[in-house]
Order: C-alpha cells, then structure tokens, then sequence
C-alpha cells in the first residue's frame, strides 16, 4: 500500500474539516486517537484516508478492511497541524459522513432519544455512548443541537457515533408525526412525576433538553408522559438538577431494567 505524504493543502482542508458547514459539504468528518480510529477502520463507515506516524501503521487493522483508503505518513510536527488535541495522538482518519434515513412508524416499539438543544460535546459525546450501550439506534436532534460530528463530539463517543443514527430536523414536527403512530414521548421536567412509579414502556422516544432552560416550551406541548428523575432522600435541599448526559444514562437504564423484568 503506497504511502502519501502530507501537503500544505492537506493541512488546510483537514483544518476546515472544524466547522461544521464544510463537514456537511464534504461529508466528511475527522477522527483521532488508535483507539478511535481503530474503531473506524472496523465499521460500516467508510474511512478516506489514515494520517499516522511511520511507526504507528496497524497492518492487522489495514488488512481487515474490504477497501484501501489512502494512507498518509506524518511526523509529529505535521500531526500538531491537523490536530484539535492539545497532544496530538499518533494517528488521525477521515471519514465518510453517514447517510442515515428514517422513517417514524418504523421508530414504533423501540427505545429512542430526542435532543432539544443540547450544546455541551462532552455531553453530546456522552450520550452517543450512552445510547450505544443501551442498544438505542436512533437519536432525534433539533438544529441546534451540537454537531455529533464535531471533533470533541466523536471523541467523546468513543466510537459510539459509528454505531448510532443521529438525525437533525424539526423536533415539533417530529413529535407530531410520532404522536400519530402512536409511539410515546417521554420527557424529563421538573414538575413532572416519579419515574420509579410510572409505567414505562418498551418502546418510545425520551426528549431531553438544553442544560441550562431544559426542554423548549414548543415541544413540551407535544409530549403527554411528563418524568422527574427524584433525589434522595426526598425533600432535601440537593442540586437544582442533572447533568443533562447523567440524566440520559438514568432515564434510559430504567426504561431498559423494565423489559429484564
């Protein structure tokens, strides 16, 4: 396999690749770190092209691929270029964006998530992984939520961005279209009742929202089952609220013990 090497536009484009519009022009988005990268190599996404130290080359990784991308080898100097880590790791990849597509009624019966402004990408990051280990294949994202294609996203996800759809769109819209299929919305509120004494069911989309003002009044016109996540003891003075990601990671392991049941 012909190595490349890296030049002046190269570094230029890998730059760009940190604003979100040109990953949506180019679908393509940036990968960093072994772990990570490996991750890449052995999914369904399609990876373009590996940046990595001469030493660094993982030919077991290369070789188990059905396709060749383009391999380049850096040093550490040119690594520091591309990268957004403050110490680059070894090996950087690009990576075909996925087209993802969904139809709603097929959402019916299943565990989803739906983003209302979520800005944090450790957040973002986060509940990828979290709706990765919670076999959730769908996340539902308004606009403007954070990209889950930004560079402190993906490495939050830790591979998790490879394994579940991320959708952006109109989430009123959304829960319109849900609401007529039949399939629930859940959402977390302050006011809203115990979720260790609800029913739940198996399947159905959990709304979170903004870390700061929570879910926008808009969509939380449309959503009928109303949760709150109780601290304990009850009745004592505890914090305002969760972690927008903590709570995700609450709300879903709750819905996912009622089916072990």
């Amino acid at each position: 396999m012909e190595r490349k090497k890296l030049t002046r536009s190269d570094i230029l484009f890998i730059r760009q690749l940190a604003d979100r519009q040109v990953r949506r022009q180019h679908r393509l988005f940036a990968v960093e770190g072994e772990k990570n990268v490996a991750e890449m190599c052995r999914s369904a996404l399609r990876v373009q092209s590996i940046y990595a130290e001469a030493a660094w080359y993982d030919l077991r990784i290369l070789e188990e691929m059905p396709y060749e991308p383009d391999t380049y080898i850096v040093n550490n100097q040119e690594l520091g270029r591309i990268s957004r880590q403050k110490t680059p790791d070894r090996v950087m990849a690009l990576v075909h964006m996925p087209e993802h597509r969904f139809h709603m009624e097929n959402l019916a019966g299943k565990l989803s998530l739906m983003l209302d402004r979520v800005q944090d990408p450790g957040n973002m990051g986060t509940i990828l992984r979290i709706a990765d280990w919670f076999g959730i294949d769908h996340i539902l994202c308004s606009e403007d939520t954070v990209d889950a294609f930004s560079p402190k996203v993906v490495q939050a996800s830790m591979g998790a961005v490879a394994r579940v759809s991320v959708h952006y769109g109109d989430l009123v819209r959304w829960a319109e279209e849900a609401a007529a299929c039949g399939i629930p919305l859940y959402g977390t509120f302050l006011d809203g009742e115990n979720i260790y004494k609800q029913e739940l069911t198996a399947g159905g989309i959990v709304v979170m929202g903004n870390e700061s003002q929570g879910i926008s009044p808009a969509l939380a016109g449309h959503i009928g089952r109303r949760l709150w996540l109780p601290c304990h003891p009850a009745g004592t003075p505890r914090s305002e609220s969760l972690n927008v990601a903590v709570a995700t990671a609450l709300v879903c392991g709750e819905f996912r013990r009622r089916i072990s049941l």
